[in-house]
């Protein structure tokens, strides 16, 4: 069975930092290509971030170019996103996405509220 698990969100105020943690079981990490989305209230979902099975190649949206960073671990099983500079209008629940064998597979969310 599939399972993406993420950790890391919360509470923080403007201008601080949190890591994101996504732990997958349920198949061979390393053939996966993983990355991060986000939903805000009442808006659509946006890829955040987007890393290749090895970690060579990772692409991040424009909106958080410079603050953001996607990892991973593929020992660990784990990809991460380092998030520094938080700003209020990072608010939103972020979602684990992994591409595995052209099947897509979700996370339950992590959220992430940025606010003084």
């Amino acid at each position: 069975q599939v399972q993406l698990v993420e950790s890391g969100g919360g509470l923080v105020q403007p201008g601080g930092s949190l890591r994101l943690s996504c732990a997958a079981s349920g198949f061979t990490f390393s053939n996966a290509a993983m990355r991060w989305y986000r939903q805000a209230s009442g808006k659509e979902r946006e890829l955040v971030a987007s890393i290749t099975t090895t970690g060579g190649i990772t692409n991040i949206a424009d909106s958080v170019q410079g603050r953001f960073t996607i990892s991973r671990d593929n020992a660990k099983k784990t990809v991460y996103l380092q998030m520094n500079s938080l700003k209020p209008e990072d608010t939103a629940v972020y979602y684990c996405f992994a591409d595995y064998l052209s099947m897509n597979y979700w996370g339950q969310g992590t959220q992430v509220t940025v606010s003084s």
